[in-house]
C-alpha cells in the first residue's frame, strides 16, 4: 500500500515500493532462469555499473523464492524510498527538528518539547499479526532461502541485505544494523558485525555476563526502513523511529515467535536465533565494496531456531564490489542527509563529497568558511571525532569558492595549494575493520592534507595569486553576442 502522509508517499513494504519502481520505468523483471551462485552477481554487477534499474529475478535455480536486486541503485530510486523527497530536504527536515541550542531554562525546555515530541511519535507501534509471520518454520532450513555467492572466491553463500536487530541485554536499547551474513550450514549463520558496530557492542556486554543474545534478522521491510540500518545514527536514536520520521508513520513491529525481538511486521522473511558467548568460526572471504576480498576472520555464529516469511516473499540482496555499484547511490545520499547534522557541531563545513571512488571513508572533501589560522587541521582532527567519521583515511579541506563534489576542480586546486611538507598531517587512531593496508587490523594511520589558502598568520609572508576569472564587463558582452557566433 501507498499512503500519502503529509507532502510525502509512504510505502508500507517493499511489495509496492516494487510495483511503483516498475510503474516509472525502474525495474526490469528477468524471467530466464538463473543460479544465485555467481550468476545473478554477474547480470546485477554489469546492470548497476551503468546506473540501470532494479532486477527481479522471477526464476532462481533450485528456489521457489524471486530475488530482488539493485533497489537504491538510482538517484530517482532513493527518492522514492525517502517518500519522494530528495536526501537534501530529509537532511533541511533532520536540522530543522534539531537545530537548536540546549535549553538552559525551565521556560526554554518547555519550549523545546514539542519538537522532541515530533520525533518521539514515530516510536514502532507493536501489531500481534503480521505479514512477514504468515509462514511459520520451526524447524527451519536455511538453504531453503536464494542467499547469493556473489564473487568466484567467496567463502560462500551470502544474506547481503539483512537488517540485523539486537537489544543491549542491560539498557534493552535496539540497535538495528545492516551486516553480512555467511550461510555455514542449514541451521547456522557467521555475523559479520564489525567491533564499532552496536550489535559487536550488545554482543561484548552479553558475552561479559555469561549469556547468549537473541537476534532476529528482519529481509525487505518498506524502503526507508531498510535504509535506516545503513544510516551512521548519532547514539541513542533509534534506527525504527527514525525510519517512522522518514516515512512519516510509525514502523509496525510484531514480536519474534521464538525471541522476545520485534521485527518489522512488514517484512518479507525473519530469521531468529542467538549467538553464544564465546563461540565464533572463521567467515569469509568475501567479496567486498572496497573492491577487494575482505580477509576470513573469527566471527559469532548465529543458531537459528525460526524463519517465517510473507506466502508469496521476495528475497532482497545487494551485490557490492568495485565501484560504481548500488551503494554507492546510498553513500551519496547518506552524506547529503547527515551534512547538516555536521553542520550543527561544526558551522564552518560548508560542504563534504565522499567521492565513490574512495568507497566512502578513504577519502573525504571538505569545504569551509576558513576564519582563524590553523582552521582546516581543526576541522580535520574534528571530523576524526565524528562517529563513524573516524574512520576517514584521508580528509582534505578546501576553502569555500572550492566545489569539493567536482572531482576535477579539487585535484586542480589540491595539486596548485600545497606545500607538502607543510600541509600534510597525520594522526592515528580506529580503522575500518576492511582496511587492508593498515599494519594491524582496526588500528592504523590517518592523514589530512590543507589545501586552503595560506594565511600570513600561518607563517606565509608571500603574495597568494589569484585565480584566474574573466571581468563580468566582458563577460556579459559575450553572452549577448553568443546566439550571433554561430557556436552552439
Amino acid at each position: 500500500m501507498v499512503i500519502i502522509v503529509g507532502d510525502r508517499m509512504t510505502f508500507q513494504d517493499l511489495n509496492h515500493f516494487i510495483q511503483a519502481l516498475e510503474k516509472e520505468g525502474e525495474l526490469r523483471r528477468i524471467s530466464a532462469s538463473l543460479s544465485p551462485a555467481l550468476e545473478i552477481s554477474e547480470v546485477t554487477d554489469r546492470v548497476s555499473k551503468r546506473g540501470g534499474p532494479a532486477l527481479l529475478f522471477e526464476k532462481v535455480e533450485g528456489h521457489r523464492f524471486p530475488v530482488v536486486t539493485n533497489l537504491f541503485g538510482s538517484e530517482k530510486r532513493i527518492r522514492l524510498a525517502l517518500g519522494g523527497r530528495s536526501p537534501e530536504e530529509v537532511g533541511k527536515e533532520l536540522k530543522d527538528l534539531f537545530g537548536m541550542a540546549p535549553p538552559e531554562t525551565l521556560w526554554e525546555s518547555i519550549k523545546a518539547l514539542p519538537r522532541f515530541y515530533h520525533f518521539s511519535k514515530f516510536s514502532p507501534k507493536k501489531v500481534e499479526r503480521a505479514p512477514c509471520q504468515e509462514v511459520v518454520l520451526n524447524e527451519p532450513d536455511l538453504s531453503s532461502l536464494p542467499a547469493l555467492q556473489c564473487w568466484p572466491e567467496d567463502g560462500g553463500r551470502y544474506i547481503t541485505s539483512p537488517l540485523v536487530i539486537t537489544k543491549d541485554p542491560e539498557t534493552g536499547k535496539r540497535n538495528v544494523g545492516m551486516y553480512r551474513l555467511q550461510v555455514f550450514d542449514s541451521k547456522t549463520l557467521g555475523v559479520h558485525w564489525h567491533l564499532h558496530k552496536g550489535g559487536a557492542h550488545h554482543f561484548r556486554v552479553a558475552e561479559r555476563r555469561g549469556e547468549r543474545l537473541e537476534i532476529a534478522v528482519a529481509l525487505g521491510p518498506d524502503p526507508a526502513t531498510c535504509y535506516t540500518a545503513t544510516a551512521p545514527l548519532p547514539e541513542g536514536i533509534d534506527e525504527l523511529v527514525f525510519a517512522g520520521f522518514i516515512k512519516g508513520s510509525s514502523v509496525e513491529i510484531v514480536k519474534g515467535t521464538t525471541v522476545s525481538l520485534e521485527v518489522p511486521a512488514s517484512s518479507q522473511f525473519v530469521i531468529e536465533g542467538y549467538v553464544e558467548p564465546g563461540e565464533r568460526r572463521m567467515e569469509g572471504p568475501f567479496g567486498d565494496h572496497t573492491g577487494f576480498y575482505s580477509l576470513p576472520d573469527l566471527y559469532p555464529v548465529m543458531h537459528v531456531t525460526a524463519i517465517t516469511h510473507r506466502k508469496e516473499a521476495i528475497f532482497p540482496a545487494t551485490v557490492v564490489g568495485i565501484p560504481p555499484m548500488e551503494d554507492s547511490f546510498l553513500g551519496r545520499a547518506t552524506e547529503k542527509i547527515f551534512l547538516p547534522l555536521i553542520q550543527m557541531q561544526l558551522p564552518e563545513v560548508v560542504d563534504l563529497h565522499m567521492p565513490v571512488e574512495g568507497v566512502f571513508h578513504n577519502l573525504v572533501l571538505v569545504s569551509i568558511d576558513k576564519r582563524y589560522p590553523g582552521h582546516a587541521r581543526k576541522v580535520a582532527h574534528a571530523f576524526w571525532g565524528l562517529g563513524q567519521m573516524m574512520f576517514s583515511k584521508v580528509i582534505v579541506v578546501f576553502d569555500v569558492e572550492v566545489d569539493v563534489k567536482n572531482l576535477s576542480e579539487c585535484l586542480w586546486v589540491l595539486g596548485a595549494n600545497i606545500d607538502p611538507k607543510r600541509d600534510v598531517f597525520f594522526s592515528e587512531g580506529p580503522v575500518d575493520a576492511l582496511d587492508h593496508a593498515s599494519d594491524l587490523p582496526h588500528y592504523g594511520s590517518k592523514m589530512g592534507i590543507d589545501a586552503t589558502k595560506k594565511w600570513p598568520e600561518e607563517g606565509f609572508k608571500r603574495p597568494w595569486p589569484k585565480k584566474i576569472e574573466m571581468d563580468a564587463k566582458t563577460k556579459k558582452r559575450i553572452d549577448d553576442l553568443w546566439k550571433f557566433l554561430g557556436l552552439e
